[in-house]
């Protein structure tokens, strides 16, 4: 597959995890709508070709790790493993429903496919770095990678974790920082500013890259380069927006877990249902269907 062509598959997943996301929140009338929404290009990139895994055997031990630090970003990422086959489409619905095994936050032990029970911020890296040390001690090759908010880097326990994947060298733990400039509280300028966070993580020995969030080709050569980096983790800062491509959710104050009508979702799944077809129907053409 040529590079435009990949570039195009990758957004045609972005934006059907996307559309999956809105219909899972859906019929809730509320969720953790702008967390989710900033990571589903990194998830595209991912699930779309620089993740080893298999749907059909989740706990397959030479399958990638992911960890989502931000686990209140799990609609995002239940329709990710949806889309690429751990489960059908109507599980969907089971979302925060009792019984169901899609719980609000990450479970591993509810969900097939995920990887780390995660939501309390901070802690995230920490079993990160665990599962990277125990897959060099194995020589099993598998790379970790690590999903964090940007206001999830008030944690003092996050410093401790990028002290110590640099200190031992942990080149197989790829981490990703979303820097949507917001968090539970406000604007995270306003709640604690971090400054540079790509110098912040140099300075402490990363291999650093900031990029466009929302273009999963981007990211996906990003995580291609960080491979090739063997002795060093390395952190992908990816320049977002909060709640991207929800109209009613984007950027605005208070949209890290927010209520909606049904009329604002319906128009939501509507328009990005019309974006999706289009983004299919150009992808067919270029590869003259």
């Amino acid at each position: 597959m040529d590079i435009e062509k990949e570039s195009q598959a990758l957004r045609v997943a972005a934006e059907s995890i996307r559309l999956m996301t809105f219909q899972t929140l859906g019929h809730l009338g509320f969720g953790h709508i702008g967390g989710a929404m900033s990571i589903v290009e990194t998830l595209a990139a991912l699930y779309g070709g620089e993740l080893r895994f298999d749907p059909g055997n989740p706990r397959w031990d030479g399958r990638d790790r992911l960890v989502v630090s931000k686990g209140h970003a799990g609609p995002a990422l239940y329709a990710a493993l949806c889309l690429y086959g751990f489960f059908p489409e109507e599980t969907l619905l089971e979302l925060n429903q009792g019984g169901g095994c899609l719980p609000s936050h990450c479970n591993m032990w509810t969900t097939p496919g995920v990887d780390m029970t995660t939501g309390s911020l901070g802690q995230g890296i920490s079993t990160a770095i665990g599962i990277a040390l125990g897959a060099r001690l194995n020589a099993s090759g598998i790379y970790t990678y690590l999903i964090l908010g940007d206001g999830e880097l008030n944690e003092g326990q996050v410093w401790e974790g990028v002290m110590f994947a640099a200190h031992n060298k942990l080149g197989g733990l790829i981490a990703f920082i979303d820097w949507n400039k917001q968090q539970l509280d406000g604007f995270t300028k306003d709640v604690m500013d971090m400054g540079d966070i790509e110098e912040k993580f140099k300075a402490f020995g990363w291999h650093t890259r900031t990029v466009d969030g929302h273009d999963p080709g981007k990211i996906k050569t990003a995580i291609i380069d960080a491979k090739a980096v063997r002795d060093t983790p390395s952190a992908i800062i990816l320049d977002t927006i909060k709640g991207h491509g929800c109209e009613f959710a984007e950027g605005i104050d208070g949209n890290h877990h927010m209520n909606f009508i049904k009329e604002q979702m319906d128009k939501a799944i509507a328009d990005q249902s019309q974006k999706l077809d289009g983004l299919r129907a150009s992808a067919n053409r270029s590869q003259g269907v």
